[in-house]
């Protein structure tokens, strides 16, 4: 039998058509069924730039999975993972926060639409060995559904320009009202010696939490939150401390000792006004210091930082207030991890990071690379080079030290192996928030609502546009918007687990 020329070319194309198809379901079967297992995480990126895939290659070929990042810049995190939630598109792991993200996940997650683990942790060698007590103050109803990824309890505290301090005589500040007094002669004295009235006291930025307030809050005694009063329990701003607190810094505002725009003020521009040499305070995370440090140095060489933990209230005590022992948690969606053996393999993926090995390479990076190990403790190289290609991986990161065993940090900067110090011993005098183990429907429901209440009430008070009354009236209307329903609920449910 003979073919002509276009009998031998349709040959030829069925031929080449019937590889193809063989090899494309060849590796079909090798990437589903054989191969590597796969899975995306999305996490918040606290860096400028996604960092580069050195990190990943070396995580999926030790872990043996195949992975895909969905890196979201920090100020749109919570927007993109509602907007993901919403439309059913959650990848197969999403972090979520530890407070107000995590609350809106709650129902869902009674719901039915997240994986319990908690019956599984037993089987995994390094998830097994995370803090119990930790773990159970992410419970739901008493059922894990998340890995929490360990935080220092307190990082709160003061950094501080001490060559300006020690130019004008003073000392490390002790009290509100050492505060007080620095803040003003940071601003009156002519610190840097220019012979202009160009520094101020205190930078501050649009953040009631992470900025300086709830840490000034805690000097003057406020509780953490919510607080007991008369065998009840109240949101903080039911409290005179915390009024006491908007009335400083207001006071502080209107005497030109701090950034009067600071409630519009990013943390970018905050750390910026710091690190130029036009603010001599900054109060939130102490650990801070190294970050501020290095690039104000590179301003002004002669620069001497300091930083304080224990501020004084008028009541002589020191407290501060305490997150629930994670910073962060990570859940698994039914709705892209479809099957109990895709799930135990990301359980197995996160196993790994929850190692030694992993957790030092996603918190350190490569050994002699981006750090080396001194006196038992990881010593960064290149401070450069680790924060572009490994601090964003820090964001995945499962347990803490004690639990996953990777390296704690050696510090050839003085004063911030002293923040780390300041840092532990600020868990001695720790202001626990009592509702994290309670419940409220109402709370979960309408606690984005009713936080917008009273955030814009408290910076309209220390800007000056309401006083005490209409103060008061904004909470009021947070009691008629379902704050009322939220104390009940709360009280009802701290009853209930006494």
């Amino acid at each position: 039998m003979s073919f002509g020329k276009k009998n031998v070319k349709v040959l030829i194309l069925l031929l080449l058509i019937t590889v193809i198809t063989l090899s494309g379901c060849n590796n079909k079967k090798s990437s589903g069924e054989t191969g590597k297992k796969s899975m995306t995480i999305m996490t918040v990126l606290h860096n400028p730039e996604v960092p580069n895939d050195r990190i990943e290659k070396l995580l999926e070929e030790k872990s043996g999975m195949d992975l895909t990042f969905q890196w979201v810049p920090s100020g749109n995190y919570e927007e993109k993972i509602n907007s993901a939630f919403a439309t059913g598109t959650l990848p197969e792991a999403v972090y979520v926060g530890n407070t107000a993200l995590y609350l809106n996940f709650k129902e869902a997650i009674r719901d039915g639409q997240f994986w319990e683990i908690g019956p599984y942790l037993k089987d995994f060698e390094h998830l097994s060995n995370l803090n119990q007590t930790i773990i159970n103050n992410t419970a739901v109803d008493g059922k894990i559904y998340g890995l929490y990824q360990g935080a220092p309890l307190s990082r709160q505290g003061l950094i501080y320009r001490k060559d300006w301090a020690d130019k004008l005589g003073l000392g490390t500040p002790e009290t509100i009202d050492d505060i007080y007094k620095m803040a003003q002669a940071f601003t009156e004295n002519d610190p840097d010696g220019n012979g202009k009235k160009d520094t101020i006291g205190i930078t501050d930025r649009s953040d009631l939490v992470y900025g300086a307030f709830k840490s000034v809050s805690s000097w003057f005694g406020t509780p953490n939150n919510w607080g007991e009063k008369d065998g009840k329990l109240l949101p903080e701003f039911m409290f005179d401390e915390y009024l006491d607190t908007m009335d400083f810094i207001k006071d502080i505002r209107e005497k030109g000792y701090m950034n009067s725009d600071f409630p519009v003020t990013s943390k970018d521009d905050q750390q910026a006004l710091f690190k130029n040499g036009t603010a001599g305070m900054y109060i939130g995370a102490i650990g801070d210091v190294q970050g501020l440090y290095n690039d104000a140095v590179q301003l002004n060489p002669d620069v001497v930082l300091d930083v304080q933990n224990k501020i004084t209230g008028p009541d002589g005590k020191f407290g501060i207030w305490a997150i629930p022992g994670y910073g962060n948690m990570v859940l698994f969606p039914k709705s892209s991890v479809e099957t109990e053996k895709e799930l135990k393999d990301i359980l197995e993926f996160y196993d790994f990071i929850a190692s030694p090995e992993g957790a030092n390479l996603i918190y350190w990076g490569v050994e002699g690379e981006h750090y080396e190990v001194k006196d038992g403790k990881a010593l960064v190289l290149d401070s450069d080079l680790s924060t572009r290609e490994v601090k964003p991986y820090n964001s995945i990161q499962i347990g803490e030290a004690a639990t996953n065993g990777r390296y704690d940090g050696a510090f050839t900067y003085d004063v911030k192996e002293k923040a780390e110090a300041l840092t532990i011993d600020n868990e001695k005098y720790l202001i626990h928030d009592p509702t994290v183990p309670l419940d409220s429907p109402t709370f979960i429901e309408k606690s984005e609502l009713l936080a917008q209440i009273i955030k814009d009430a408290s910076y309209q008070y220390m800007l000056g546009d309401i006083d005490k009354e209409g103060f008061k009236d904004a909470i009021e209307k947070w009691k008629k918007s379902g704050g009322t329903d939220v104390i009940n609920e709360f009280n009802e449910s701290y009853k209930n687990n006494q």
